[in-house]
């Protein structure tokens, strides 16, 4: 039996593309079981040294300082809280209505170029259209995110050594936090200033550092509040834990280099196996563009142009999985 319909044929082809991704999502989620550990051993330690912050009265006392921003598209983006969560974690002040209006512009305009420029139709551009809007705002807010994030791990053994010759020359903790929020740059400055404008408000020390850990959601910063919040329980000298600390991030931040230096020529296979075709492409269209008309005229190129796109970014997940590993 032949389908003649190119639609019947694309939509097939989605359905199908859609049920492998699915399976290696769920491949991915059973086996990615380091993360699994590493994020239950956190949570673990953040259920034992946060109870006192889960009473009623200082759940009270925190609804104070938070602003709930409710916007008309929270009823169609799920999990809107999650995402102004992601937004505010860029450190710029993304609103999440700029950023809804935005991935509907960006998809309505790729969709009216797929259709105008590259001949389309009508269901193909707004597929293609579509998955722009989600992919390419998701891909710059992550950017954002990584970039600032970076920034701040290697900056963040430096403000703790700044902590530990505040807490040798006798300075509080909460005036050290408050050293470092003076003294580095950002993102730490900011961070840190936070920090010790929520202690003003009336919030506790170790509720500030949760509230920031859970802000910048990044397991160096989550070391450096757990061993806070032990410390407050059970003293010791704080200064030489919080050097042991930064000689360990240190250490992380190394192995983390070397591991990186050593997957590059798996990163680099991948930029030449994931450029090769569309350079490929962009000759052969340079140098016989009637040939290559018809993969872009006739709705089976179509069809192949939106399948091999989408088998190759499988091939390029897949190489990213493998060439990046959990320190």
């Amino acid at each position: 039996m032949t389908v003649d319909n190119p639609t019947v044929v694309m939509i097939g082809i989605f359905t199908g593309v859609f049920l492998v991704l699915a399976t290696m999502a769920l491949a991915v989620g059973l086996l990615g079981n380091k993360q699994k550990v590493l994020q239950g051993r956190l949570r673990r330690a953040i259920d034992r040294h946060q109870k006192k912050g889960l009473g009623s009265e200082n759940g009270e006392k925190r609804s104070l300082f938070i602003k709930q921003e409710k916007s008309f598209f929270d009823q169609f983006v799920p999990r809107p809280d999650e995402l102004r969560k992601r937004l505010r974690r860029t450190g710029y002040k993304i609103q999440f209505k700029q950023y809804v209006l935005t991935s509907l512009g960006v998809a309505a305009v790729v969709a009216i170029l797929v259709k105008v420029i590259g001949g389309f139709g009508i269901l193909a551009s707004l597929m293609v259209g579509i998955a722009a809007g989600l992919a390419l705002p998701h891909m710059v807010i992550s950017s954002l995110i990584k970039k600032r994030l970076n920034k701040f791990t290697t900056q963040f053994p430096e403000a703790i050594d700044l902590i530990v010759r505040g807490l040798k020359a006798g300075l509080p903790v909460t005036e050290s936090i408050g050293t470092v929020g003076k003294e580095m740059d950002d993102p730490i400055a900011i961070e840190f200033t936070k920090i010790i404008d929520d202690i003003r408000l009336g919030k506790t020390l170790d509720e500030a550092l949760w509230k920031a850990a859970d802000r910048l959601d990044t397991p160096e910063f989550k070391f450096f509040v757990i061993s806070l919040s032990v410390q407050q329980e059970t003293g010791g000298n704080l200064a030489e834990t919080l050097e042991n600390l930064s000689t360990i991030l240190r250490g992380r931040s190394q192995l983390k280099l070397k591991v990186k230096a050593m997957s590059s020529e798996g990163k680099a296979s991948a930029y030449i196996i994931g450029s090769l075709p569309f350079i490929m492409c962009g000759v052969l269209t340079l140098l016989n563009y009637s040939y290559m008309s018809i993969l872009f005229t006739d709705p089976r190129g179509q069809i192949a142009i939106i399948g091999g796109l989408i088998w190759m970014g499988i091939g390029l997940f897949i190489i990213s999985k493998l060439i990046n590993f959990e320190v």
